[in-house]
């Protein structure tokens, strides 16, 4: 049984950082695709960075260099720093992990975690 479980979030003040991780078990980071994806209230899930089984890594247009996703295969864990927050990064953040490419589309990914909220206060 895959399992994945988000830590790391919390409440910050606009500008700070978080580093989110997720521990995965049943399954190897090493040899899938990995992916970190958002849902703030009222909105579609998002997004916000994955990591191939490579490392190669894409990011959603609004991340624009303040997130960096990776991955520690031999804790079988994969993180998300989050730079520079502001209101609109408040979301549940979710990880994610599927076999074979990364895809923008929430619906291909096989694997969820459960999630974690990041709040941001002005």
């Amino acid at each position: 049984q895959v399992q994945l479980v988000e830590t790391g979030g919390g409440l910050v003040q606009t500008g700070a950082s978080l580093t989110l991780s997720c521990p995965v078990s049943g399954h190897s980071v090493n040899g899938n695709a990995l992916a970190w994806f958002r849902q703030a209230p009222g909105k579609e899930r998002a997004f916000v960075a994955g990591i191939s089984y490579i490392g190669q890594t894409l990011y959603g247009d609004f991340v624009k260099g303040r997130f960096t996703i990776n991955k520690d295969n031999a804790k079988n864990t994969v993180y998300l720093q989050l730079n520079n927050l502001n209101s609109e990064d408040t979301a549940v953040y979710y990880c994610a992990l599927r076999g074979g490419v990364i895809y923008f589309d929430a619906t291909l990914w096989e694997h969820w975690g459960q999630g974690t909220l990041v709040t941001v206060s002005t």
